[in-house]
């Protein structure tokens, strides 16, 4: 893997330094990189999907394992590095572009690499792009068998966020519904170059058989919790006054930022059979 030192002269080389607008922080410590690669359960073969590996010091960590890789990459500058140092390895495939085509929907060609084949993300995600990348995996690729992630510490938070707190919101509810999600570990802004503002932590995400998925839409869902969440403290009975009788036994006076996992399931599934 990559050293710091190797890093800052490689960006020298190159004539370049990181990019504070892409929240280019990159992460030099080989224990923690090592960490969440083990915490992935990658093996030889099995297909990689790595969005903003920047250098690509973990790349080179899982390429070395004997996965396939499919590294997406924003920045024009740090796709042209990947090509000349990883550009040759036969299970290397790269996409220089966002990984998102809108808020809500993987990019075309990314999803084209992947072929339909079971993938696992392993990345140390663009902040930016974190929380729509998660949620449009969790909702929309079942192909995706797992998300290990380095993320802001706050939307870490936000997926293990119980109700009635202000971090609760659409994330949590997806996420804790159709996923086991667990903390990695708790990274100290040290670990990164150069040294980000916010704190860093890293998730790993694993999709659960759920018996809502035989009735259940999950983009629907998400997308009918949204809108309860766009008025999270107003009453639900006012929120749904448009939507005919509310189900017998609900109180009307709940709010969307109190309602469990649970809950927002059982009310979505009273609004999709009306």
């Amino acid at each position: 893997m990559q050293t710091l030192t190797e890093i800052r002269t490689l960006l020298e080389e190159w004539g370049l330094s990181p990019k504070h607008k892409l929240g280019q922080n990159f992460l030099v410590d080989h224990n923690l990189i090592t960490k969440l690669v083990d915490a992935s359960g990658v093996q030889t073969g099995d297909l990689v999907l790595e969005v903003g590996p920047g250098t690509g010091t973990m790349t080179e960590e899982l390429l070395d394992r004997g996965c396939e890789v499919v590294a997406c990459e924003l920045d024009a500058d740090m796709a042209g590095i990947l090509r000349e140092r990883l550009g040759e390895r036969q299970n290397f495939m790269l996409i220089e572009g966002d990984c998102l085509a809108s808020k809500h929907e993987i990019s075309r060609e990314v999803m084209a690499k992947l072929d339909g084949r079971v993938f696992r993300l392993v990345a140390n995600l663009p902040y930016g792009a974190a929380t729509p990348l998660m949620l449009a995996l969790l909702t929309d690729v079942p192909a995706c068998q797992g998300q290990f992630v380095t993320i802001q510490r706050e939307v870490a938070d936000r997926l293990m966020a119980k109700p009635g707190g202000k971090m609760y919101g659409v994330i949590s509810v997806v996420a804790q519904l159709f996923a086991q999600v667990e903390l990695v570990a708790k990274l100290p802004k040290e670990c990164f170059w150069p040294q980000p503002e916010i704190a860093s932590a890293m998730v790993s995400i694993v999709p659960r058989v759920s018996v809502a998925d035989e009735e259940v839409g999950r983009k629907l869902f998400a997308q009918f919790c949204q809108k309860l969440f766009n008025q999270r403290r107003k009453q639900l009975g006012s929120v749904l006054k448009g939507d005919g009788a509310l189900p017998a036994g609900f109180d009307v006076r709940v709010r969307a930022e109190t309602l469990t996992p649970e809950g927002f399931l059982d009310l979505y599934r009273w609004h999709a059979a009306r």
